[in-house]
């Protein structure tokens, strides 16, 4: 029998049970911090060699009043978050967004009475148009698993097009892992670390937007030369082909 994982707001629980407790058993200390000037911004830095033992604060009935000290030292990350995620559960419900991919390939597929398009490919422009797409709302807003839903859509869409359903997947649910790991204004992880570590919010943007570039022309790079592989040989070098049978009986299901 499968035991079930304990709510996520059980597990913060007894974490905070478990710092109050190590307030009676870890001594107390701190740093001295100073203000120091990094780019233009003033921010508050430990001083090297600073530190020294202070009374212990023993933590007891805290415990219960910290998810609302929580909540408000992080307000406004919580508003963000809150507000994207509404917006996107509001787009994904009028399905807007499922709309809007379909009429966007099928303008596409008319741009193949161009030679110059249909040299390059219109298949790969796709693929590149729909990956980049999912993966600025991973880089945008986190988009992550709720790309499942999608694969409804791009798994039979790419078997259409002469793919298998890993290039589907890809399309949607790689795009958008790719954008989560190089997120430039995603409040999931960007916001709540900077506003943890108290600096500017959404500072060094600069920077992430060329690691997601990085990451994105190595990772599309990948996707389209193993659709394109499969194009040709399908299906004898899909990874599919390669799973066992229950790899074998999906891909028939599809």
């Amino acid at each position: 029998m499968l035991k079930k994982v304990p709510h996520t707001y059980v597990i913060i629980f007894f974490l905070i049970v478990f710092c109050a407790l190590l307030t009676w058993i870890i001594p107390g200390g701190q740093f001295e911090r100073e203000s120091v000037v990094v780019n233009g911004v003033e921010r508050s830095v430990i001083q090297n060699g600073s530190f020294h033992k202070t009374d212990s604060h023993l933590q007891t009935w805290q415990v219960f009043s910290s998810f609302f000290d929580g909540f408000l030292s992080t307000s406004n990350i919580i508003a963000l978050i809150l507000l994207i995620g509404g917006s996107f559960w509001i787009l994904n419900d009028s399905k807007a967004i499922d709309i809007g991919i379909h009429t966007f390939l099928k303008r596409l597929k008319r741009l193949e009475r161009s030679k110059v398009l249909a040299f390059v490919g219109v298949h790969n422009i796709v693929l590149v148009s729909v990956m980049t797409i999912f993966s600025l709302f991973g880089a945008i807003f986190g988009m992550s698993e709720e790309t499942i839903a999608f694969t409804i859509i791009f798994v039979p869409l790419a078997i259409s097009m002469g793919y298998d359903s890993i290039v589907g997947v890809s399309l949607c649910f790689i795009a958008a892992a790719m954008g989560f790991a190089g997120a430039f204004l995603n409040p999931f992880t960007v916001g709540v670390a900077q506003g943890l570590s108290h600096i500017p919010l959404f500072s060094g943007l600069e920077y992430r937007i060329l690691m997601w570039v990085v990451i994105n022309i190595f990772g599309f790079a990948f996707i389209l030369r193993y659709a394109a592989k499969i194009k040709k040989t399908r299906p004898n070098q899909s990874f599919t082909k390669m799973m066992p049978t229950g790899g074998r009986a999906m891909k028939a299901q599809l």
